[in-house]
């Protein structure tokens, strides 16, 4: 997967179009991201004892990586992530300003 924890991305598709925000979990299983303060839902907790409290809290949910594109810190501008092989190192290229990531 060519997305990795703390880029910076934006969101291309879905309710949340157009919001940016940092990657905080990367499931390359599934090929999804968590990203923090978007694709946000409300989920209702029942009190399971006598004593405790019922509540709604708020869970962030996995988006696929087909839904985001990756903004360059360089150029800040949404891009796509090539690969440059140096001897033994493989390190990530902004395919529009060509500099690392």
């Amino acid at each position: 997967m060519k997305l990795i924890k703390g880029d910076q991305v934006k969101v291309i598709r879905g309710k949340d179009s157009g919001k940016t925000g940092k990657v905080e979990k990367v499931y390359t299983k599934n090929k999804k991201i968590v990203i923090e303060g978007i694709n946000q839902y409300k989920r209702h907790i029942k009190a399971k004892m006598q004593g405790q409290k019922s509540e709604i809290i708020t869970i962030t949910k996995p988006l696929p990586v087909s839904n985001v594109v990756l903004i360059c810190p360089n150029c800040k501008k949404q891009t796509r992530v090539g690969y440059k092989i140096l001897k033994q190192d493989k390190t990530r290229v902004c395919k529009k300003c060509n500099k690392e990531l």
